[in-house]
């Protein structure tokens, strides 16, 4: 399944499975430079532990959330709550959750 990633997302297009395949996409182009474009990202996924990435990799990840979702998706915001150790551990799904949660409640104003 393709999607389309240039369109803009509204709140009653926002499902989990949307979201996984876009941040999916996002994480491929960032592993790319690592050679591990091919590492199988689920919800289950763990940033640090499963696809090595490091702070850097973090911001070029915002960075894409931003130019993708605007300002709905605040992920500076979503982490600055967590220790480091549940930065570390922090899986693919729980930002699937935080981007459905904020797309849906910036569609309902």
């Amino acid at each position: 399944m393709s999607v389309d990633t240039t369109a803009p997302v509204t709140g009653g297009q926002v499902t989990e499975d949307t979201v996984l395949a876009e941040i999916s996409g996002m994480l491929r182009v960032l592993l790319d430079e690592y050679g591990l474009d091919d590492v199988e990202i689920t919800m289950d996924t763990r940033f640090h532990e499963d696809l090595e990435l490091e702070s850097i990799d973090l911001v070029s990840l915002s960075a894409d959330l931003k130019e993708r979702y605007g300002d709905e998706v605040n992920f500076a915001e979503f982490i600055a709550g967590f220790e480091l150790e549940e930065i570390i551990a922090m899986t693919v799904g729980q930002l699937v959750d935080h981007v459905v949660v904020s797309l849906r409640e910036a569609a309902r104003g």
